[in-house]
This record gives C-alpha cells, structure tokens and sequence, in this order.
C-alpha cells in the first residue's frame, strides 16, 4: 500500500533526523564522501517539495498531518502554501550543497561524522519549522534550532571562544524562544486554535483583542532575537566561530532567517497596524545601518558576510513592516536572492580560508590564476548582491524601490535609508568579490590553489542560480513569488516579476544611485574602515560587552542569592520556611479582606470530649516535656489523637495510616534519639526561644484561620464524586484511598517514600559517621597511652 500524503510530508521533517542518527555510522565506512552520501537526503526532500509547486501555485495550500494528542487537540500538522515551499525548497536546495561541501572541507577531521548529524539535525529543525501548522510543533521545531545551532557553534569546543559563542547564542534566542511559547499559548487561548491555518483567518478577531499587545511584542522579541535585530544582533558576528559550512546555512537558509518567517507567517494576524509598522520599520531601518557600517570596519571576510546579514535581516523586516503588496513581493525576493548570493559568498571565503590559510582581506590579492572557479562563483555572487542587472539581487531591488516611491515623507525618508544601506551593501559585496582576486599576487600562510569538486560545487551552483533566477523573473514569480506573497497577504497576488532595465524608469535611477553610493564605498573602503574604528574604540562600550556584564552579574547575583540563602544552617532554614509558609497563607488573608469569622464553639458528645483531652494533654506535655523522649511521644499522642478522629467521622483508612505513621514515627525517632546520645533537653537561647515559640503560634494560627477558610466555604463534591465513579471502572479497586494512593497520584507516593528512603539513609550515614569517629577518637586515645607507657 502506498504511503499516504499525511505520512510522506511527515517525513520530510522526521527524515533529516534519522539521517543525523547514521550520519556517524556513515562516515565510518566513507569517510570525507560520507557528505555526498547524506546530501541524498536533503536532495530528495528537495526533489519532493518542487512536485508541490504547481498544486500550492494553483490551490493555494496543502495540509497533511498525524495525530500527536488528540485530547488535547494536538495534531503533528504540517502546511504547504507558498510562503513555507519557498522556505523548504531554499533550505532542502542550499542544504544539499552545504553537505556536500562539509564532507570537503572537513575531510580528515575526526569527528566529521558528528559534524554531518549535527548540521542534519539543524536542518530537520529548520523544515520542521517552517513547515509546521501546528502552533506547539512551531515552538518545538523553534527551540531545536536553538539547540542544534548550539551545537553546531561549539563545535570546536576545545576553544574557549566557540564555547562562549555558542552559549551566547543559546541564551539570546533561547530567550526568545520562552517568548515565543507564551505568545503561542496566548494566542491560542484568543483564536481557540493550536492550527496556524486557522488562526490565520481570524486577524481582525486577535488584532481586536485586548491580548493583541502582549501577543505582539512576545513573537517581536521571539523573531527579533532570532533574526539578530538591534539591540539582539551581537550574537551573530560571534556564531562565526562554527566552521564555514554552518555560517554558510546559518545565515543563508536557516537559524536567522526563522524569525523573518516568523513575522511573514504571522502577518496576516497581526500586521497592518500603527504599532506592527512603526516598530519593524524603525528596528529594521536602525539594524540595516549598524550591519551595513559594521561590515566596512571589518578585514576578515567571515565577519564581513556576518555582518551584510544583520544589515540584510534588517531590510527585511522593513519591507515586512512596511506590509504592501510590493513590499511582501519584495521581501519574498530578496529572501531568495540573498539565500542564493550569500550562501555561495560564504563557501567562496571558506574556499579562500582553506586553500591560502588566511581570510584577512588585507592579504589576500591576486587569486584570480590561482583559483579560478572560485573567482568566477565570487563575481557571479558579487553580482547579485550588488543588484546589477540578470541578477536576481536587481530584482529585489527593484522590487522594494517600487514598493516606496512615489510615497509619502516618511516613505520617502525610509527610501533613502534603503539606498544607503544597499549601496553600503554592495560596496562590501565588490570589496568580497573583487579585492582577494585581484592586484598583484602576495605571499599567503599556504600556497593558494582551487578546492576539489566538493568544495566549489556549492559556490559555482549557487552563484550561477543567481543568475539564472535572474534571467527567469517570470518562473521565479509565478512559482515563487505569488503564492509566497499570497500566502503572507491573505489574499491572491498575481505575479508582474519580469526583467525590464528601462531608462526611463525612476526605479533604475535609484538603482544608479545605489551603485554610486556601492563603488564609492569600495574605493574609499580603508578610509571607512580607519574611521569606523576610531569611532568603534572611541565609545569603547558595545553590545557584546553589555551582554558579558549582564552574564557575570547574573553570576555574581547567583552566587550572593546562594550564599544568603544556602549558608549551611539548618536552624535558619526552617526559620525561613515557615516564616515564608505564614506570609504565604496569613498575607492574602489580611490583604484581600478575606479573614473568616470565628464560629462558634460545637456542642461536644462525651467522647468528642475525650479526644479533645487527650490532644490537648499532648500539646501540654510537649510544651513541658523535660527530655527530647518524652516530648517526642507527647507528639505522638498528639497524632494518636487525630487518628481517632479520622476514625470517629468515617475514614477507618486514613486512621489506620495515623496510626501507622504515629507509632512508627515514634519508634524511630526514639531509636535514632537513643543512637544519637543527643543531649537530654533541647537547651536554648532565650531570644532563640521567644524567636521560635512566636514562629510556631504565627504557623498555627494561620493554619487555622486557613482551615476557617476552607470550611466556611460550599463542599465541592465533584473530586470525590469522580474518585467514587472511576475507582473501580478504571483503577479496577474498590478501596478508593488505596486507588487514590497507588493509582491516582502514584508518582506523587513515589515521591514521598523516596524522601522517606531518603531521609533514612541520611540517618544510618550519620549514625555509622558518629560511629566511626568514636572509633577514631579511641583509637588515638589508646595510641597515646602507649606513647605515654
């Protein structure tokens, strides 16, 4: 029997994973061409996607899914519409080539086969979350990019900075990842739907909601950090510290691009507003130039690239916040334009870092003869994200100047700050591009030469698709395009995507004046550089640094909470928790007007009477014990007491445990005092006295007035109604304590005999420790006398 569509898309996000499972087996047996093997994987699912393509194109959308806790409403949903196809084909695409490429340029690394499960993993997570309809599987799939990015950053953890980087990266999104599971969770309680595809439809019900402004800043910060925008951006420079296969995919297809399909995939819902605009606007237009500046004052052509990402995630989220239809259109481009051109940018550098042991882009020149494919994949790439003419990168940028001009001041303002930063961008693209390959050849750590066919595979593919979308902007459109923007509109967007250079146009005027600004940047670029970090060491303080301060404070405020609180005194500790313990009950009593009026003393039978006595004669004869013994036994006529009442009013079970507990704990208490040869009265202090006497009236009576409380109140039978009607039929026991005990709260018994194990094992340790140090004590006693004979 054929597979079923809900199992087969299924597997599209289980399948990486299971693949990560064998990727070290794998490489065992293939060793460096263990990636070429895996990259199958990534390949198929590709292959798989691009079938969907004209089905999403025609009907919009295609859900599938397995049931996961259909008590709760939970199903393992995923869907396909265009914004989510465009996602996974860009991801299984650039994936594939990643793979390759890591079996290359990891080759002879020993733990190579961990590398591929780890990247493997990364990748399941990222499909997994851009394909998820549901709203727990989205957050699920969110924090495993977390995780595994973590991983993959610390992958050389022997270096101190791979394990700060990767903790730092983990913090940061891991917090938005917190965000994000309560906006979830509060966006499902207004929609009444864990489904995506239906919350989708009900925009104007969440925008209407009062819940709309804490669901909005929640997910904000979730993408914020995710996506690296300021003041969240410092992390990503610092994830440059995982090889150059996972900088590759990390900033091209997966990890930051999650929080640019997070704000595409929740516009529907709660874009077009005051607020929804004006925030991406101006955090995207602020995150645009501080990337774009940031990437000028850097020589390592890594942190150049990391840096051109933040700036590119920043315009990003401008033209989301900008929410038009060429603006989407724009935005949908632009995500493709840059996966294509900035993948293949960073395996070109990790091409150059490999085959001349340098990525300094002061002593690189002249590597055009040397390395010529790698050239070639540079220009091409170059190209694009300069945004020239038959490239794809000139349609994105067409596309987000037709979506502002013509507009309004603040339109007009946000155009300049797009031609600024886009010629800043692009001076960085010409300056990677050109500068290693160009001038006269100078001496580098190791003899430059071309990489083997997996290390170029990637940059020559990638380079070349920028091309060639170029050159097809109607497909790309058509296929692309239109039903992504669809998809992120709400409604149907028909695709106008074509490759026109005009003119006449106002849109090519700006894009000459975005080569300008591009070509001053490059020939000027020390000069910018020299005066970026005069500025940069000027201020002296950064992102970074705040975010180091934070961390050590929160250590040292750990360390000062655990010294307060865990000083080693065990009187202290019980002080403390009662006290806490009043507070708790006595505070929201007294606050809240909530204090229970006394009720009037019952009318006894005479063995009422009796055990009133008997209780109170214990609580007397404890107060006066004048030995520990006798005022543990006091304590245990005490318990006696109530196990007679249990009995009295109707629960021979509960006594019968009373009892139990009673005499056992006496026992025990009694032989632990004997073994122990504890003094034969508790002495105390006199202020120790008052202290704890005052203490234990205030625990007391709280606990009283608490009783009051509870009592005074209507008996609400419906718990023990269920316990009476599903002891037998469920639990299969007609002793519903017994059921409640072992069946019902069974790990919560669990629990209390574990403390109970806990603590006597605590007791024999002290016990045999007393023993041994009277052993040691007559042990040196004797060896004295001998000394002394």
């Amino acid at each position: 029997m054929a597979p079923s569509l809900d199992q087969t898309i299924t597997l599209i996000a289980i399948a990486p994973f299971l693949a990560a499972i064998l990727a070290p087996f794998i490489f065992r047996f293939a060793g460096s061409y263990s990636g070429w093997i895996l990259a199958i994987v990534p390949a198929a699912i590709f292959l798989y996607v691009l079938n969907f393509i004209e089905p999403v194109a025609a009907n919009g959308a295609v859900r599938a899914g397995l049931d996961w806790i259909p008590s709760y409403d939970l199903r393992f949903s995923f869907l396909l519409d265009g914004l989510s196809l465009t996602f996974a084909l860009t991801i299984a695409g650039v994936g594939t080539l990643i793979l390759i490429y890591s079996g290359g340029y990891l080759k002879g690394h020993p733990h190579q086969g961990r590398f591929l499960a780890y990247m493997l993993a990364f990748m399941g997570a990222m499909l997994g979350l851009v394909t998820a309809d549901n709203l727990v599987s989205l957050v699920l799939f969110w924090e495993l990019t977390s995780v595994t990015s973590f991983l993959l950053i610390g992958f050389d953890h022997m270096r101190q900075a791979a394990r700060r980087a990767a903790i730092q990266a983990l913090v940061v999104t891991g917090a938005g990842g917190l965000a994000l599971l309560l906006g979830a969770v509060i966006l499902h309680q207004v929609a009444g739907n864990w489904e995506l595809s239906a919350i989708l439809g009900q925009g104007e019900v969440v925008r209407a909601s009062s819940a709309y402004l804490p669901i909005f800043l929640l997910l904000v910060l979730a993408a914020f950090t995710k996506s690296a925008q300021v003041p969240f951006h410092f992390w990503l420079p610092n994830a440059m510290e995982a090889p150059t296969p996972v900088s590759a995919f990390l900033h091209s297809a997966t990890m930051v691009q999650a929080g640019v399909y997070l704000l595409l995939r929740t516009s529907p819902i709660l874009g077009g507003t005051a607020i929804w605009e004006g925030v991406l606007v101006v955090f995207g237009a602020a995150t645009l130039i501080w990337g774009s500046l940031g990437a000028l004052r850097q020589t390592d052509l890594k942190q150049m690239l990391a840096q051109t990402t933040i700036a590119s995630l920043g315009l990003l989220v401008l033209l989301i916040g900008l929410g038009s239809e060429l603006a989407i259109n724009a935005a949908i481009v632009y995500f493709v334009a840059h996966a294509l051109y900035k993948a293949a940018l960073f395996l070109v550098v990790g091409v150059i870092d490999h085959e001349t042991g340098t990525r300094d882009i002061t002593l690189l020149r002249g590597l055009r003869g040397k390395m010529p494919l790698t050239f070639a994949a540079a220009v091409l790439a170059g190209l694009s994200m300069v945004g020239l003419p038959l490239t794809v990168g000139y349609l994105a940028k067409e596309e987000m100047y037709a979506a502002l001009a013509g507009g309004d001041f603040t339109q007009i303002v946000v155009l300049i700050v797009l031609i600024a930063g886009n010629g800043l961008l692009a001076g960085v693209g010409l300056a990677v591009a050109i500068k290693p390959f160009f001038g006269t050849h100078v001496p580098t750590p190791t003899a430059p030469h071309e990489g083997g066919p997996s290390l170029l595979a990637g940059p020559v593919v990638l380079s070349v698709l920028g091309i060639a979308a170029g050159i097809k902007a109607a497909t790309v459109g058509m296929f692309l395009m239109a039903p992504a923007a669809t998809a992120v509109l709400g409604h149907y967007v028909e695709s106008h995507l074509k490759l026109v250079v005009d003119p006449t146009s106002l849109l090519l005027w700006l894009s000459v004046a975005t080569w300008a600004v591009g070509v001053a940047t490059f020939l000027y670029l020390d000069a910018i550089r020299s005066l970026l970090r005069r500025g940069y060491n000027a201020v002296g303080w950064t992102f970074d640094k705040g975010f180091d301060s934070a961390m050590f404070g929160l250590i040292r405020f750990a360390a000062t909470t655990t010294r307060f609180f865990h000083h080693g005194r065990l009187e202290l500790y019980i002080v403390v928790l009662f006290v806490m313990m009043v507070l708790a009950v006595a505070l929201p009593l007294v606050l809240l007007g909530g204090l229970p009026a006394m009720p009037a003393f019952p009318a006894l039978t005479f063995y009422e009477w009796g055990i009133f006595i008997v209780a109170i004669t214990g609580l007397i004869t404890l107060l006066l014990a004048p030995s520990r013994l006798v005022a543990i036994v006091s304590l245990g006529v005490q318990g006696l007491a109530v196990a007679m009442l249990f009995l009295l009013f109707g629960a021979p079970d509960l006594a019968f445990t009373q009892f139990m507990v009673e005499i056992l704990s006496v026992v025990i208490l009694a032989l632990v005092m004997t073994r122990l040869k504890l003094d034969l009265r508790d002495r105390r202090e006199f202020e120790d006295f008052v202290r704890d006497g005052t203490i234990s009236v205030a625990a007391g009576a709280a606990v009283m007035v608490l009783l009051l409380v509870v009592v005074s109140g209507p008996l609400d039978t419906r718990l023990s109604d269920f316990f009476t009607q599903t002891s037998v039929a469920i639990a299969h026991g007609h002793n519903i304590v017994n059921v409640i005990l072992v069946d019902y709260r069974g790990l919560d018994t669990l629990g209390e005999i574990s403390v109970v194990m806990t603590a006597g094992i605590a007791v024999l340790a002290l016990l045999r420790r007393r023993k041994r140090g009277e052993g040691a004590r007559q042990a040196t006693a004797k060896t004295k006398e001998r000394v002394q004979a």
